[in-house]
């Protein structure tokens, strides 16, 4: 169910929902090709892919965050105050859980949130030792060894604004991906080692506000990659509800 079309005198049913969903977007440059919007029209596009059946209640999607200083500086970003989101998220998930649901999904399409998450769910099931949080980034949902078989050639496809999450999104909204011949491409920066780190960088190498080989964007691939994302998404919430 939609929380936001549940009547006042139908309360009752948002408290017996299995768990609750917030989409977490952001308004960010993302290239030239590429809308303003992308992390909104990605979590939504998630958020509505959930199995009815499991009985969750999508709640309207954050669309302000905390951006990186890599797109801060590009005109269309308008990022909020970590502190500020921080506290926002707080009090959104304390609400819902104020209305009787102890279950919540976070689906996350922006790396920037990210951190907010964790500590905002620490948070909370500090104070609310029965509640459970279920933090969910959609592109994690894709292994990213399963590139070539999506399509991609010679990348993985990953980054932002790449073609990964250009063509998710053009699976969603063919009209508001638009890659010309001129618009620039980069090439993946080699990993500084095999095991899992975080480079902060206020400007990047291979980078102008997106990255990647966009070119490679496509309608096609992207159903590929939305198909799967739910698929997987699917079967983890099933497993959290029947934790």
């Amino acid at each position: 169910m939609k929380a936001c079309d549940v009547h006042g005198r139908d309360l009752h049913s948002l408290a017996q929902a299995t768990f609750a969903v917030v989409p977490l977007g952001s308004f960010e440059y993302h290239g030239p090709h590429s809308p303003l919007g992308t992390d909104i029209v990605l979590a939504e596009g998630f958020a509505n892919l959930i199995d009815s059946s499991l009985g969750g209640a999508v709640f309207p999607t954050v669309p302000y965050t905390a951006c990186p200083g890599k797109t801060n500086k590009y005109k269309g970003t308008i990022p909020i105050r970590p502190s500020i989101i921080q506290e926002y998220l707080i009090d959104i998930t304390l609400g819902i859980i104020e209305q009787g649901i102890k279950k919540l999904i976070l689906l996350n399409a922006h790396d920037g949130n990210m951190g907010v998450s964790r500590t905002v769910a620490e948070y909370v099931t500090g104070k609310h030792p029965d509640a459970s949080f279920l933090l969910v980034n959609w592109w994690q949902m894709v292994a990213i060894d399963a590139a070539e078989e999506i399509g991609f050639e010679g990348t993985k496809g990953r980054g932002h604004g790449g073609p990964y999450e250009m063509s998710a999104v053009k699976a969603f909204r063919p009209d508001l991906v638009h890659v010309i011949d001129a618009d620039k491409e980069f090439k993946e920066e080699h990993p500084l080692s095999n095991y899992p780190y975080i480079l902060v960088e206020g400007t990047p190498k291979a980078w102008d506000g997106y990255t990647g080989l966009i070119q490679q964007t496509s309608y096609e691939k992207g159903k590929v990659i939305v198909e799967k994302a739910s698929v997987n998404m699917n079967d983890l919430i099933k497993n959290w509800l029947e934790y």
